[in-house]
């Protein structure tokens, strides 16, 4: 249970920073880590397919992780925190930065 309270927690803070920093709608980059896996790097792709997104990515010096960065026009903060646990949810052991 703590780690969904500070879930929550951390969620809160990013959706306030957000929402002072920024003016909506705008570009947001994600950045995400998975291990080098065509079938998760695809899940991503998927998750974000039909908005616009651009994605890049780029292997670790040793291959074994593949870095996806998301460029792509969101309309507020709330759905920013929305594909964030979107991604949580359907891919496992992502890192999102």
């Amino acid at each position: 249970m703590p780690d969904k309270k500070k879930s929550a927690e951390f969620y809160k803070k990013l959706h306030t920073q957000l929402e002072q920093d920024t003016t909506w709608p705008a570009a947001y980059l994600y950045k995400f880590i998975v291990t080098k896996d065509a079938e998760k790097i695809k899940e991503l792709e998927e998750i974000f397919d039909n908005m616009g997104a651009v994605i890049t990515t780029k292997d670790s010096a040793k291959g074994t992780y593949t870095s996806v960065s998301v460029n792509v026009r969101m309309n507020d903060p709330g759905h920013v925190i929305e594909k964030y646990k979107e991604v949580g949810d359907k891919i496992k052991d992502v890192i999102s930065l």
